[in-house]
């Protein structure tokens, strides 16, 4: 009796450090360790290992590892659990089922419903599936002997069976935060894309902004272009950068600007179209990128028949100017070093600049030739008068262009909002198919009773009323696209129904009680019609029933809050009781402090009741008053305005 009294205790105090290991370490391997060594100050444990289940591609992952016999595998390789060999752990896995099996029940199993047995035999073998609380599976636990005179009990196997629950909780808790944190990475990951692109936007939208006043510029042309060079330089590197316009009537082409590290001047000025890579581009009416391979290639083809200047450039961008389907010139951009090499991003992105640089280009040589037309033939007004009216079609598209950029900025304002609602009703919906699934289930097995049947239609309702919520705020959303500014937040004032409200409010927090036998009394006047803040009161109503559900009910299964409005002259009566734990004076006494709260380090944050205070103080103008008996659950007390003025 003493022996089992000891062992008892040894139980309860590794339960007590199996909670205290997954508190406070953030490595998988070292918490299975941790439980493994405390295993074995209970049983026969020599012999232990952990398979971790991923339904994706139904493999298991060996997590830990340690045998007398049997080499541990690798801990990063997925096992295929159809595969040949998986044997006994797929068994416990696949079955959700406690296995244990000596040498001869291990034959038994093996010939009828494994296929064979991995690793060295043993004497006496002992698997747990482990499974978390939405009953899916995480994976087996399994200890092993290969000593005859260490075989396990009944009593191993119900103390296996209590250790490998509470390795289940834990292990789940170490699944969500990985989870948490893999999405943490993924989001941040994505911010940061989300920055990048938006400065290169915000660099791209500068640029279209300098182009757009240079098409208004009476400088010469070389200011032109030497303004063009730096906006480019500051949108990719651009330490060689060249303009050569093409003359269509003598099928030539001149070089206008020219900036290079090894040649002060290009090596030909004006040259017949057919020579250098300039040419190339002419003729394919195409931005191309080149480098030193294709160079070679494009030259054996005979594509490029001569190259002017040397052949020792590592990368090469010629981007066609082109005004209404014409080409006018080529602007270019090169590189010597190995470490500036150009990409399809960076050829797209100059090609959408020329498409703008065009029609500053095309204003300059018309305000030239506007001069020059002026100044000579007087009879040429006309042609000179479309030009014009070519440049304000051309100013127009760009003010076009600016209009939608900012109705994209507004477009994309409104989707992430709808993104909310949508979200929720993408959960609601998996959360039904999920119910429907085990229901179905439930009824091939010839198990679906009335009280399943009545729970069924009680998710049913709340699914389809939190999607029927959400649908309607997300057509909301859409309905009040057209308007400037939208307010949406719950700091909104409006005239509305508390009873309906309060019941939406419940609908949302349904799944926080799923699992739990919670009632929530509502006691409200039908047809009550307030003006006041509705997000403030469902913000205290959700705070006050989390606090209930995380401190009142913790460890209870069962429980009850009563909710009750009255009317009181002009002011509202809200009174909230739960029959939780409730609190002692200390505690009650702190209740309203920030950053008091007794879940420090399990997730508490100490600011829902500080943040429930400050609303009801503040923007609903009322008082609040908390009263608890330890033991006998906690009440609050508020009272505001009924209709704010």
């Amino acid at each position: 009796m003493k022996h089992r009294l000891q062992r008892l205790e040894a139980v309860q105090a590794m339960v007590l450090e199996i909670g205290k290991i997954s508190a406070n370490t953030s490595d998988l391997r070292e918490f299975l360790h941790a439980i493994h060594v405390a295993l074995s100050r209970i049983m026969y444990a020599k012999n232990f290992y952990i398979a971790l289940y991923n339904p994706d591609d139904e493999s298991i992952q060996f997590a830990y590892f340690l045998d007398e016999v049997d080499p541990p595998p690798d801990p990063n390789k997925r096992f295929k659990l159809e595969a040949p060999g998986s044997s006994l752990t797929k068994w416990v896995i696949v079955n959700q089922k406690p296995l244990t099996a000596g040498s001869a029940e291990m034959t038994r199993i093996t010939a009828e419903e494994v296929n064979t047995i991995t690793g060295a035999p043993s004497e006496h073998w002992m698997g747990y599936p482990l499974i978390d609380h939405h009953k899916r599976t995480l994976g087996a636990m399994v200890v092993q002997s290969y000593d005859k005179n260490a075989l396990y009990s009944e009593e191993d196997q119900a103390l296996f069976e209590l250790i490998a629950l509470h390795i289940s909780n834990a292990l789940e808790a170490f699944q969500s935060v990985d989870k948490l944190e893999r999405a943490v990475q993924e989001r941040t990951a994505l911010l940061a894309h989300e920055i990048a692109e938006r400065r290169r936007s915000e660099k791209i939208q500068s640029a279209l902004y300098a182009i757009a006043e240079l098409s208004f510029s009476t400088e010469d042309a070389s200011y032109l272009y030497r303004r063009l060079h730096h906006i480019v330089e500051n949108l990719i590197v651009a330490k060689n950068f060249a303009v050569a316009l093409y003359h269509a009537d003598t099928e030539e082409i001149s070089i206008q600007y020219f900036v290079d590290e090894k040649d002060p001047i290009p090596s030909h000025c004006r040259f017949p179209l057919g020579m250098g890579m300039t040419s190339f581009v002419v003729h394919t009416g195409k931005a191309q990128l080149i480098d030193r391979l294709r160079l070679q290639q494009l030259i054996q083809n005979q594509e490029i028949k001569q190259v002017l200047g040397g052949q020792d450039i590592e990368s090469w961008i010629g981007v066609p100017i082109l005004i209404k389907e014409k080409i006018y010139g080529v602007i270019i951009v090169q590189s010597y070093d190995l470490n500036v090499t150009y990409g399809v991003q960076d050829l797209e992105l100059l090609t959408f600049v020329a498409s703008h640089i065009a029609v500053a280009i095309a204003r300059m040589n018309a305000d030239r030739d506007l001069r020059q037309a002026k100044a000579n033939l007087e009879q040429q007004n006309n042609a000179l008068n479309d030009a014009l009216l070519a440049l304000k079609e051309a100013q127009s598209e760009l003010v076009r262009q600016e209009k939608l950029a900012s109705l994209g900025s507004l477009v994309a304002g409104v989707a992430h909002e709808i993104n909310t609602p949508l979200g929720i009703c993408v959960t609601a919906t998996s959360h039904l198919i999920e119910e429907v699934r085990l229901t179905r289930k439930d009824i091939l097995a010839d198990q679906f009773d009335t009280s399943q049947r009545a729970q069924f239609l009680d998710v049913l309702d709340q699914s389809l009323r939190i999607l029927n919520t959400n649908t309607k705020r997300a057509a909301s959303l859409v309905k009040s696209f057209k308007q400037v500014a939208v307010d949406q937040t719950s700091n909104d004032r409006r005239r509305f129904q508390l009873l309906p409200y309060l019941n939406e409010t419940l609908v949302s927090l349904q799944p926080k009680l799923k699992g739990r036998q919670i009632s929530i009394q509502i006691d409200c006047p039908e047809g009550l019609v307030i003006d006041n803040y509705p997000g403030a009161i469902s913000q205290i109503l959700t705070n006050f029933v989390m606090n209930s559900l995380h401190h009142g009910f913790e460890n209870l299964n069962q429980g009850e809050i009563q909710i009750k409005f009255e009317v009181d002259g002009d002011y509202l009566k809200f009174l909230y009781a739960d029959n939780g734990h409730g609190m002692n004076e200390e505690a009650l006494g702190k209740l309203f402090d920030p950053f008091y709260t007794t879940k420090r380090g399990q997730g508490g944050s100490g600011l829902g009741t500080h943040i429930v205070y400050n609303l009801v103080t503040g923007l609903l103008r009322g008082t609040i008053k908390a009263s608890s008996v330890q033991g006998q659950g906690l009440q609050y007390a508020l009272r505001f305005p009924i209709n704010l003025s």
